[in-house]
């Protein structure tokens, strides 16, 4: 559905958007595969103005710190591939309220990426769809993580859990009444940094044990089947390699699974940590497992529960001013 145009007849002049936070990777779908979260996520506002380009004009919330030149700032980047693509010589004001912390696992770059890309496509005289903004989406998550990967803007874009290709994004359907708990300790892990300790090249068979871990996640959610999600949730790649840097990883795994979880693993490139649950309830209590797990580690933490068929980024308020 296209946004009103303004009482001139043209397109509005304003619009607003928010992005949710994601679970990045899955655990077995390394930069492929995730899945939106509702309660946390960053806002973006946009403007047309008559100066061509991106001109970032405030930051705000939980981060402060970013880049206001916008080749260098994720929802920057997205914005200018936009206009390159759609509307070359127009301009682009962006305001960013942050809500989701820096290097925290939860998506924060890609959800300001996207926000930002949500909104500006309301002022586009023929807005584009969810699929159509993916590339300019990959354009501005590779500013953070030095990659085109869309296993977070591509859940957001579209909501729920998705398959993100570099070519196309793929909604899956698992059971309405699975859930999620996110648990985010106090404690910042650099996407880049986490990146590094995957450089050293993998055994054949990891691949493998991985890639057939990944099917049997991917075919247990479009068959509802909850056995098979619990033996293909193991990641043979990436968590060995990062649960060293996230202190009492071990633990708050084993919180999870004492729970009733059906698998655990870091969120993204963590330090968050996520557990897929069977209901609403066993999600609810291996949150606090989780993040009594990281009190014992030392590490304040804030916790969510989601549907893994979570929300899709939206704009907040009419187009227009």
């Amino acid at each position: 559905m296209n946004p009103p145009l303004s009482p001139d007849g043209h397109p509005p002049r304003i619009a607003r958007a928010f992005s949710p936070a994601s679970v990045g990777n899955v655990a077995v779908g390394f930069d492929l595969l995730g899945h939106s979260v509702s309660g946390a996520g960053d806002m973006a506002t946009v403007r047309r103005c008559e100066r061509p380009g991106v001109h970032i004009t405030a930051i705000r919330g939980v981060v402060t710190e970013l880049p206001r030149e916008p080749a260098a700032n994720t929802a920057g980047a997205a914005l200018l591939s936009l206009l390159e693509a759609e509307c070359p010589g127009h301009g682009f004001e962006l305001e960013l309220d942050k809500g989701i912390a820096l290097g925290s696992g939860m998506g924060g770059s890609a959800a300001s990426c996207v926000a930002a890309l949500v909104a500006a496509n309301a002022l586009l005289p023929t807005p584009l769809s969810r699929e159509a903004l993916y590339p300019h989406a990959l354009a501005g998550e590779s500013v953070a993580s030095g990659a085109r990967t869309g296993d977070n803007v591509g859940p957001m874009l579209l909501g729920g859990l998705v398959l993100a290709t570099p070519d196309r994004l793929l909604r899956l359907s698992p059971p309405a009444a699975w859930h999620c708990a996110l648990v985010h300790p106090h404690f910042v892990l650099e996407t880049l940094r986490a990146r590094e300790v995957l450089a050293a090249p993998y055994p054949l068979a990891d691949l493998v044990r991985q890639t057939a871990n990944l099917s049997q996640v991917l075919l247990g959610c479009e068959r509802g089947d909850a056995a098979l999600v619990r033996a293909g949730l193991r990641d043979a790649l990436v968590e060995p390699r990062r649960a060293p840097l996230v202190p009492g990883f071990a633990a708050v795994k084993q919180a999870a699974m004492d729970a009733g979880a059906m698998g655990a693993s870091l969120s993204g490139a963590g330090p968050s940590v996520f557990a897929w649950c069977e209901d609403a309830a066993t999600a609810s209590r291996a949150m606090g497992a989780m993040r009594a797990a990281f009190a014992v580690a030392g590490l304040d933490s804030d916790g969510f529960v989601s549907p893994l068929d979570g929300p899709a980024a939206a704009l907040l308020a009419p187009a227009g001013e």
